[in-house]
């Protein structure tokens, strides 16, 4: 505009309307493809970054071993999935975008711009008060999530105004920081209109005290017309710059996900067993040791045992005896101090965790479902046909169940099997069991929380239909395993006993014997 507007009325234009008009044209086509170019670019950038950081935390996070998510609270970790990736994933772009913007602008605006002394003050303090506020939201969401699933125990109980309480409290601790870090920023606005003013009125008073005729007016009025946005602007890059750091505190909380010690590998291609292996399912213990940390101590002291091939063995104990700690070492979650198991005649920890887990197959205590159909529930890797599966629900007695149903294998299942009984997911596990027809099966207190009748259900079928696999049953009923082949008896992580069922029995004096009398 200084450009083109004349002198004085007097004098004639030194640009023409029609080239001023192009002028104005080009700049806002110009500034158009600029604003795209900008947007693409962080829309790109911080597309790429958050997926690449969430590839890491969700490999990393699914690669830990089992004492990771023994020592980590599961609110913990959705709040880096969630809170900390939602502000890599929305936030830190447009922040960065922004910030860099508003500096353009202000550097556009002054040149020079003195060192602010508030960094040594604000900028540390705000970054510890972003990162209590992300350490104090784990709990919040870590409550309100054991609230949810125990609601029912909660009502029956009447324990509704402790867990408010507690949920109160939680909250309150998650937002005194937040509140402490609102409150920085406020400071740092205050200071730096202060500043800011303090410059524009020192700026005021040079150009009024500079001699007649030593600055063109006009450019003084220009200087004093930006000098006005110097406030605006300022704040504006500081309170980006800020607020991106206390932001990027997402990204540090997310590269600590990033850094987990992984489990062994999947598969060793240098030493993967047969198609066919496990084909016997002859199982060997040697001088088994296992703790569950470097610095604690052993929970299995020196086992050794054999399992025969078609026997089905029966381990049992008090608790803390180490019966869970033995099919956690026989899946590989956790790693010997020592020791050897040998499944047909390979040692399992020479092969890759996939090679290993995948021969193998459990029920479970707590049966599990998958939001979905009947059939991906049975069958989630899609390796067999119709027939197959119906042929496996007619043997866990589930077949009737699952005809009734509208959409027979196409039958919804919410979320953790919720419309189905308890009773009915331990028997879908059943299901996947036969489906899968492994050598090796183990029953890890598979029938602790369902009723006699599914027991016995279970405990039918195993006889009519795993007559050739080696099953190993930890048991919580004692009865369950009084029919098994062996019994193995743990006290204290070391054998007791181990012999058949009817010989401990007999023997009125043994630890069986006096485990099944209680």
């Amino acid at each position: 505009m200084a450009w083109a507007t004349p002198v004085s009325k007097d004098v004639e234009a030194p640009v023409g309307g029609s080239t001023l008009m192009i002028v104005y044209v080009t700049l806002a086509i110009g500034s158009a493809f600029c604003v795209l170019a900008r947007s693409v670019l962080l829309v790109t950038a911080g597309y790429k970054t958050a997926t690449t950081l969430f590839n890491k935390m969700h490999l990393c996070i699914f690669r830990a071993p089992m004492s990771f998510f023994d020592a980590t609270p599961s609110g913990r970790i959705l709040n880096r999935a969630s809170t900390d990736q939602s502000a890599v994933d929305l936030n830190i772009p447009f922040q960065v975008g922004s910030f860099a913007f508003s500096m353009i602008q202000l550097l556009g605006i002054i040149a020079v711009m003195s060192q602010v002394a508030w960094q040594q003050y604000y900028i540390p303090s705000a970054r510890e008060l972003a990162r209590l506020v992300g350490v104090c939201k784990a709990p919040v969401i870590q409550h309100f999530a054991e609230t949810i699933s125990g609601s029912t125990t909660i009502r029956s109980f009447d324990q509704e105004p402790r867990f408010k309480e507690l949920s109160v409290k939680l909250i309150d601790a998650h937002s005194r920081p937040k509140f402490y870090s609102a409150a920085a920023m406020e400071w740092l606005c205050f200071w730096l209109d202060v500043l800011s003013s303090i410059t524009f009125a020192f700026s005021l008073v040079f150009l009024i005290s500079m001699p007649t005729g030593a600055i063109d007016p006009s450019v003084a009025g220009l200087a004093v017309t930006y000098g006005l946005n110097l406030n605006t602007l300022q704040v504006s890059v500081i309170w980006n710059l800020c607020n991106l750091e206390n932001k990027i505190i997402s990204v540090e909380r997310i590269f600590q996900y990033t850094s987990i010690q992984s489990e062994s590998p999947l598969v060793i291609e240098e030493n993967r067993p047969g198609s066919q292996w496990p084909s016997h399912g002859d199982v060997h213990i040697q001088d088994l040791q296992v703790r569950y940390a470097p610095n604690m101590p052993l929970v299995l002291r020196g086992l050794t045992c054999t399992f025969p091939r078609g026997m089905k063995t029966g381990i049992v104990g008090r608790t803390g005896s180490g019966k869970s700690t033995l099919i956690q070492t026989l899946f590989r979650i956790v790693e010997p101090a020592a020791g050897q198991i040998l499944i047909d005649g390979i040692v399992i920890f020479s092969i890759g965790l996939h090679d290993l887990r995948s021969r193998l197959s459990i029920i479970p205590q707590d049966p599990t479902m998958f939001e979905g159909i009947v059939r991906s529930n049975l069958d989630p890797l899609e390796e067999h046909t119709d027939e197959q599966i119906w042929e496996a629900l007619d043997k866990c007695q589930l077949g009737d169940e699952v005809r009734n149903k509208e959409g027979k294998l196409d039958s919804a299942v919410t979320e953790n099997g919720e419309n189905w009984s308890m009773g009915q997911r331990q028997l879908v596990c059943l299901g996947r069991v036969l489906l899968k027809k492994s050598k090796v099966l183990v029953l890890d207190e598979a029938t602790a929380s369902v009723d006699t009748a599914t027991d016995n259900l279970i405990q039918q079928t195993l006889k009519q239909h795993f007559t050739d696999c080696t099953v190993l049953t930890i048991a919580h009923r004692i009865t369950s395993v009084v029919d098994s082949d062996m019994v193995l008896l743990l006290d204290h992580g070391l054998i007791e006993e181990f012999d058949s069922p009817t010989k401990l029995l007999e023997n009125k004096s043994s630890s069986f014997a006096k485990l099944v009398a209680e």
